[in-house]
Formats: C-alpha cells, structure tokens, sequence
C-alpha cells in the first residue's frame, strides 16, 4: 500500500457520502478493468485485449487487430463492465452480427464459440488435402 492506515471509524465517515470505483491494474499499473465508469475501451486495454485475442474471435475469421472493434461481450447499457474479461476482438461485419444475433462465447480453455440466430453453432472444418 500507500502506508495510510484507516480506523474503522474514518472509513465509515468516508464512505457516507463517497462513490466507489474498482479499478484492476495490470503489472505496470495500468487499469485492465475500469468498470462502469466509462463504455469506451481505453487504448492499454484495447492493447491487452489486442495480446490475448490476436484477430477477430468469429469462428472461421482471421481478420487482423487493426481492422476489429472491441466488443462488450456483456453490453455496457445491459450492465457489462470495460474490462479485459468482458471484452472481445470483432471485425466490422462479425461486430455488426453479432449485434443482429449471432452469438460469441469464450470457452474457460480460451477458445471461441460461435452461434447463428437460430441457434446453431458455426464450426471450422479442414479444407480438403491436397493430392500427393
């Protein structure tokens, strides 16, 4: 910490009339979560998300980062958090399907699922091998 210490009491006469704002930091101290306290994605967290997903997350695309949006997985009107977490690479034509009812999802290994509208998943399929 910063060496403050805080008797209970001091913090309850703080906390009467303060607003809270959690910000997680990555190592170098920049915040990878800021929250509800702003819906665009600042530029160190585009970065970290950037890093981890490396093109558009739509199963069978592979646009480059320099072409996606970042996608509020949990929209930010619906009460989702700007945060690595909730947070997604989309090109422009998968951001705007998946706003029109397509739906992704990261899986806890870190890969991506896909589903239509009618709720069928979109899967990959290897291309035929090439003759010998």
């Amino acid at each position: 910490g910063f060496g403050a210490t805080l008797s209970a009491a001091r913090a309850r006469w703080l906390a009467c009339d303060a607003t809270l704002t959690r910000l997680v930091l990555d190592p170098d101290g920049l915040p990878l979560d800021v929250g509800r306290t702003a819906r665009v994605v600042p530029p160190h967290l585009r970065r970290a998300v950037e890093h981890r997903d490396r093109h558009c997350v739509f199963t069978g695309c592979n646009a480059p980062t320099h072409w996606c949006d970042v996608h509020h997985l949990l929209e930010w009107i619906n009460g989702g958090t700007t945060s690595l977490d909730n947070s997604a690479l989309l090109c422009e034509r998968h951001h705007t399907q998946v706003h029109h009812g397509y739906r992704i999802e990261r899986r806890p290994d870190g890969r991506w699922r896909t589903w239509r509208p009618d709720g069928t998943q979109i899967h990959t399929h290897p291309g035929p091998l090439a003759a010998a």
